[in-house]
């Protein structure tokens, strides 16, 4: 890159803040509303903040008066303001919180959290409905359920769900080429339309009951069930009316799960903010339609010396950014500005919302609740800030996670040249391994050394087994190899129709040598290697080589089991005796091989018949 362009870029910022005068400046403000942005050497935005009267707030960051540490910390690296007059603060509201969300201000109140939340999905356009994740824009036709605060969540409402109603997940291109049944039909997850196994009629039924029982109405699905049970009955198809039977059974404990006390319905979300140590923390409880889909606590940035109206009003407009707002927030302290504020998330939303802090009924039951929660979650914020908790943190960091992860998984295969090869599965969460979680994989009918159908069998194994029983899936999967395992393994996962579970290749190496270790991650568009002292690769190594550990053992074992059976003891008439005999006049089981009827009949013990099994079972087959 030429020398010029740099320095004259660098004349032009070094002009600009040279010709910044702040007295003129403020002599020219306007009384408009907008919003001003504070600038710092090299055109650095330092802050970014919302004004009703732009005169008036500005000048007062620059008047003899009593500011906070962190505000003189700011003022002091300003080296110029400059402003953004808009017709309404309102418009003001909305122009901050975008510029905050793509710039991030150092001074400003940010949120980790600026992901889509996802969504329970069914879509109407096809004759066969299946039923999936969805994340952003809701531009396909068919019905949207949510939003449910993590990926967790929404997996184990789909499970309920897979049980109850048994729709399909599977990709459209999978469902036209299935010759025959998956896995999710022998677990009884699926009633099989791709094969026919269920009529069309039957299936669209079962979807309107699924829809109606998502939207609230399960009183009604769950009478359109036992009518469906009654018929069936009836016509004496029992086997019919016990699958409606177990439908009605699994609806109901979904309804004690997810129902919420109260007077009235209605779509809300309960936001409680909560302060502890200088930490905030604000608790959001998702209720749709009646049923709570649970709460989860974000915990802002940048929010030392802040007071709880500034702390909400910050992150209801981060926060509702590209989300859909419900038409009823509540909150345990109003933000500052709340009726600008509810116009701007009215205005982004495209429907009225509502701003109300609860004092009696139902609601304020909700919000006690919800603030609960919160205190809740800065306490155990305090006492989990343990190597588990960092080692989370650092790995929600590298891999760019919305949400801390929970579960830790890491594949790692053993052999010796081929020989007995075993796959290890260790697990890791916020306290550490979970040892009672460890699993291994005798590896079987591949060819010896083939590392990567290894792999692919291993991860197949587990998540076909983790599916079947509806447990837990991990966020975060890593893989001991390159980027020829970590594609095995994805082909693993996305037989079994798993998504959302990020993987990551460790490979060492050319000599070996931790600190040496490439990470291949899909999506990235080269392998990385962090310094040997990098605490994200001191966590990485970690988990893998307790992988190695752990594989390592059970290999030994495995390996030693086999090394104590020898080719022999499938003959029958040969027992411990003989085989002795055996190897020792032959001086191994190579000599047993190569040695003649007359040979082994010179034996101790090996009469002409057993001799002659004994040949046979080398040189034309098993006898």
């Amino acid at each position: 890159m030429d020398a010029e362009p740099i320095e004259d870029t660098q004349r032009t910022i070094e002009a600009a803040e040279t010709a910044f005068v702040l007295g003129d400046f403020l002599r020219t403000l306007t009384s408009q509303p907008g919003i001003y942005q504070m600038v710092g050497s090299g055109c650095r935005l330092l802050y970014v903040g919302k004004a009703r009267n732009l005169k008036r707030r500005v000048s007062s960051y620059f008047q003899k008066q009593r500011h906070s540490p962190k505000t003189l910390a700011m003022l002091a690296q300003v080296k110029r303001v400059e402003v953004v007059v808009t017709h309404t603060e309102t418009e003001a509201l909305v122009l901050e919180a975008n510029l905050i969300k793509r710039h991030h201000p150092p001074y400003n109140i940010l949120l980790r959290d600026d992901k889509s939340y996802p969504y329970l999905f069914i879509e109407s356009s096809h004759d066969t409905p299946r039923m999936s994740l969805h994340r952003g824009a809701q531009k396909v036709k068919g019905h949207y359920f949510g939003p449910y605060p993590a990926v967790t969540a929404l997996r184990e409402s789909m499970v309920l769900l897979q049980k109850a109603f048994r729709l399909r997940t599977c990709e459209d291109h999978t469902f036209y080429h299935r010759s025959r049944a998956c896995l999710q039909y022998q677990i009884h997850r699926c009633s099989g339309p791709c094969v026919g196994h269920i009529s069309g009629e039957d299936y669209a039924r079962d979807v309107a009951d699924t829809i109606r029982f998502l939207e609230g109405k399960s009183d009604e699905a769950i009478r359109s069930l036992g009518a469906r049970m009654q018929t069936a009955a009836e016509q004496l198809d029992f086997e019919e009316a016990a699958r409606r039977r177990d439908q009605i059974a699994a609806l109901s404990k979904i309804q004690e799960r997810q129902y919420v006390a109260q007077a009235g319905g209605g779509d809300f979300d309960v936001l409680a903010a909560a302060q502890e140590n200088g930490q905030w923390v604000v608790y959001v409880s998702f209720i749709r339609n009646g049923r709570q889909l649970g709460g989860r606590a974000i915990f802002p940035r940048h929010t030392e010396e802040v007071r709880a109206p500034d702390v909400l009003a910050a992150f209801l407009m981060q926060f509702y950014s590209n989300k859909e707002v419900p038409g009823n927030l509540l909150v345990n302290v109003l933000p500052r500005s709340p009726t600008s504020l509810a116009e701007a998330l009215s205005s982004e939303a495209g429907h009225r919302v509502m701003i109300d802090q609860p004092q009696r009924g139902p609601r304020r039951r909700w919000m006690a609740l919800a603030f609960t929660n919160a205190v809740g979650a800065l306490r155990q914020r305090a006492q989990t800030a343990t190597a588990g908790r960092r080692r989370m943190l650092l790995l929600q960091e590298l891999f760019d996670l919305a949400e801390t992860p929970q579960r830790v998984e890491c594949f790692d295969i053993s052999h010796t040249r081929g020989e007995a090869a075993v796959a290890s599965c260790v697990v890791f969460g916020e306290d550490g391994a979970l040892k009672s979680a460890y699993r291994r994989f005798n590896i079987r009918d591949i060819q010896g050394g083939d590392d990567y159908a290894a792999i692919e069998q291993a991860v197949h194994r587990r998540y076909a087994r983790l599916q079947k029983e509806g447990l837990a899936l991990p966020e975060i999967v890593l893989i001991d190899g390159g980027p020829g395992q970590v594609a095995r393994a994805q082909a693993a996962l996305d037989a079994l129709e798993i998504a959302g579970i990020q993987l990551c290749g460790v490979a060492k190496g050319t000599t070996r040598r931790p600190g040496l270790e490439m990470l291949h991650i899909p999506g990235w568009a080269a392998a990385r290697q962090f310094d040997d002292d990098d605490p994200v690769l001191l966590v990485i190594q970690e988990i893998r080589d307790e992988a190695h550990r752990f594989a390592i053992t059970g290999h030994r074992a495995r390996r030693g089991k086999v090394r104590q059976v020898s080719d022999l003891d499938g003959i029958a008439g040969i027992g411990p005796k003989r085989r002795v005999a055996l190897l020792r006049a032959f001086g191994g089981l190579r000599g047993v091989r190569d040695a003649g009827i007359e040979d082994l009949q010179r034996v101790e013990g090996i009469h002409l018949e057993l001799a002659q099994r004994i040949y046979d079972f080398f040189h034309v087959g098993r006898a």
